[in-house]
């Protein structure tokens, strides 16, 4: 991760933007592919000599870009894992810290 920091504990530090630029990166890529695939299916309907309705197509395109971006985008999806978990960390250290506070010991 470029951006992101590692602490000491080897923990990665990912900031809220970050987190949603790379989730929004990663559902573009996905819609992209659902897109392509869509176009193949329908490209290759045509040059078949079918006329295949763009529902099916669209249907098709997305049961077949599921598996697909599993694999085509892992590197991507794993970074976005990454970033949630590092996010839901530091909100529960920080809801921690806030209790801690609340019942007036010292951390």
């Amino acid at each position: 991760m470029a951006n992101s920091r590692q602490s000491g504990g080897g923990e990665v530090s990912v900031t809220k933007g970050e987190l949603a630029r790379d989730v929004a990166l990663y559902s573009v890529a996905r819609l992209l592919l659902v897109v392509a695939i869509g176009a193949v299916i329908v490209t290759g309907g045509k040059l078949a000599g079918v006329d295949i309705p763009l529902m099916v197509a669209a249907l098709f395109a997305v049961l077949t870009a599921l598996p697909l971006s599993l694999v085509l985008f892992a590197k991507l999806r794993k970074k976005v894992n990454v970033g949630i978990a590092a996010v839901d960390a530091q909100r529960r250290s920080d809801r921690d810290d806030l209790r801690a506070k609340l019942r007036g010991d010292q951390r």
